[in-house]
C-alpha cells in the first residue's frame, strides 16, 4: 500500500504565514479599539513590528486589512455554528450564536467597521471567502430563525431578514460597553442581560 505523500512547506512560506497571522491578529484587536476610520497602516506595521512596506507585501491597503480580519471572524463563526449541538432547538442555537458573538465584543476581539464606507464595502464584496462566509452563515442563521417561527419561539409576525440583522447587530452593541464601563456586572452577567432584552423584550412576562 503507497502513503500519500505530504506537500512539504518551505520555511520562507512558514515565516510569511506567521507574519501573516501576527498582521491580521493586530489588525483584529485595533479595529476591535479604535475602529476602522481611526485605524492606521503605520499603527498596524508598528503592533507587528515590521516596515509599512512589508506589510504591504501582505496587504495592499487599509481596506484588505480589515476584509482579512473580517474573513478570520467569519471562519471562527461558522466553526462556532458547525460545533453546536444537533439536537439543540432553533432557539438555542441562535441564543448561543448570539452570545458568542457579544463575548468576543466584550473581548476585544470584535472587529468594528463603519456601517458606510464605499471603498471597504467594495473590498469586502469582492473578498470571495468573506462573501462565501456571510452567506453560509446567514442561510444557517436564517434558517433557525424561521424554525424558530415555525414552532412559535420567535414571533412570526417579524421578517426573518429583521430578525437575522437585529442579532447581527449584537456584534456592535453600544448596550455591551456601557454596562461593561457601568462596571455592576462582569462579562457574563452583561451578555445574558442583552440577550434576555433582545430575545425576551422588555414587556412584563
Amino acid at each position: 500500500m503507497s502513503s500519500i505523500a505530504i506537500p512539504r512547506v518551505s520555511f520562507k512560506a512558514q515565516m510569511l504565514k506567521v507574519r501573516e497571522d501576527a498582521i491580521i491578529e493586530a489588525v483584529n484587536r485595533l479595529l476591535a479599539e479604535k475602529g476602522f476610520d481611526a485605524m492606521t497602516v503605520d499603527e498596524v506595521a508598528a503592533n507587528v513590528g515590521i516596515a509599512k512596506a512589508s506589510l504591504y507585501k501582505h496587504f495592499p491597503s487599509k481596506e484588505h486589512l480589515a476584509a482579512a480580519a473580517m474573513v478570520r471572524v467569519m471562519r471562527q463563526a461558522q466553526d462556532f455554528c458547525a460545533a453546536l449541538a444537533l439536537d439543540a432547538s432553533p432557539l438555542e442555537k441562535l441564543r448561543a450564536a448570539t452570545r458568542w458573538t457579544m463575548g468576543l465584543k466584550l473581548a476585544g476581539q470584535m472587529p468594528s467597521l463603519p456601517s458606510q464606507n464605499s471603498t471597504l464595502r467594495a473590498t469586502l464584496i469582492a473578498n470571495r471567502d468573506y462573501m462565501d462566509g456571510l452567506i453560509e452563515v446567514s442561510d444557517l442563521l436564517g434558517g433557525w430563525i424561521e424554525a424558530a417561527q415555525a414552532d412559535g419561539s420567535i414571533s412570526p409576525k417579524l421578517p426573518a431578514i429583521a430578525v437575522l440583522y437585529t442579532l447581527y447587530a449584537r456584534a456592535c452593541d453600544p448596550v455591551l460597553e456601557f454596562l461593561m464601563m457601568n462596571g455592576q456586572y462582569n462579562n457574563d452577567e452583561i451578555v445574558e442581560l442583552v440577550l434576555s432584552t433582545c430575545f425576551d423584550g422588555l414587556n412584563t412576562r
